[in-house]
């Protein structure tokens, strides 16, 4: 059971840990506007929902290591960016879970091979 809500779990902790208390935006020199976020929280946020992923793959949840991270990430997303009123918020959702579907299914998909070829 656990290793079925780890990777739901993780990606909501660590968007919290990484993302969730860094709201403020940067306005650079030429008046252009950047973040709120620096590439090393989102790095940070990759390599622990990762971890997650190839753990619980490793151990054979595969399905639940894709879903569950990309629902967590996904559903923070939702939350941290809700709030903004431009109605954009949705794109970046839809990208985030696009994306971590994309990217832990492969990850799972090649963590589950590399542990059967070792088993």
């Amino acid at each position: 059971m656990f290793e079925q809500v780890l990777p739901l779990l993780t990606a909501l902790l660590a968007w919290a840990a990484w993302l969730g208390w860094d709201g403020e935006k940067d306005v650079l020199p030429d008046g252009t506007v950047s973040g709120p976020y620096e590439a090393w929280q989102v790095l940070g946020l990759v390599v622990t929902v990762g971890a997650a992923v190839c753990r619980s793959a490793h151990r054979g949840e595969v399905s639940a290591a894709v879903a569950g991270s990309a629902a967590g990430l996904a559903a923070a997303a939702w939350v941290d960016w809700s709030g903004e009123g431009d109605g954009l918020y949705v794109v970046g959702v839809a990208t985030v879970l696009v994306g971590t579907l994309a990217v832990s299914g492969a990850l799972a998909g090649a963590t589950a091979a590399l542990a059967r070829r070792r088993v």
